[in-house]
């Protein structure tokens, strides 16, 4: 049986001045944002505490912040990368996920962000027919605590990279997925389900919302 939709709009709390990437001892302003919690897979269905995931927004005019909390049941990780973190098609192995888009008049046009247990990243344009590599300049920091079965990361987007000219009054709209599992059946948890017959985040009408508050 379908679970019951979680609410579809998450509020990122207003920070001011920059915030410091710890995620295994996160910074105290994480308190005030308000959390989304979600463990049921792309359709609403199966839900699994074991592998539940919160996520946590935070901005200032400067940054977008963002912070996942992931119990796991397994790992599999790339343990190659480019010098900076960068791994292309890090989808591959387990990750957490961040679909945004800053725009929602332009429905097929958003960013994809990316982190995995051990702090590789991958950031992406998508729009129609394509997508291209994002070039954020995102930070990050990543925690993985195996003897809890538990990892965090941490993500400071430039909001320059998401909108030329960001409005605080603007309602975006958004997506939060997790992927885990060496093989198929892999676990594909979504926040807001998009209920497609096969697994696919790609869905930006079944996105939520995000508003800025502060």
């Amino acid at each position: 049986m379908p679970q019951h939709a979680p609410s579809a709009e998450i509020v990122a709390t207003h920070v001011t001045g920059d915030l410091s990437l710890d995620a295994a001892r996160p910074d105290v302003a994480w308190q005030s944002a308000r959390p989304i919690v979600f463990s049921s897979d792309w359709q609403g269905k199966s839900s699994d505490p074991g592998r539940q995931t919160v996520v946590r927004v935070l901005w200032s005019r400067q940054m977008l912040y963002l912070r996942f909390e992931c119990l796991y049941r397994s790992l599999f990780l790339f343990s190659d990368s480019a010098a900076n973190g960068r791994r292309d098609r890090l989808w591959e192995r387990d990750v957490a996920e961040a679909f945004l888009q800053p725009d929602p008049g332009q429905q097929a046009r958003y960013k994809e962000f990316e982190i995995s247990p051990n702090g590789l990243w991958i950031d992406l344009d998508i729009f129609p027919g394509g997508k291209s590599e994002l070039a954020s300049g995102l930070q990050r920091s990543a925690h993985l605590d195996e003897k809890a079965r538990k990892w965090a990361a941490e993500l400071a987007i430039p909001m320059k990279a998401l909108t030329a000219d960001f409005d605080a009054a603007a309602v975006w709209r958004a997506n939060f997925y997790r992927v885990e599992g060496s093989q198929e059946p892999r676990s594909y948890l979504a926040w807001q389900p998009t209920r497609t017959p096969e697994p696919n985040f790609h869905v930006p009408s079944a996105f939520g919302t995000m508003r800025f508050a502060g």
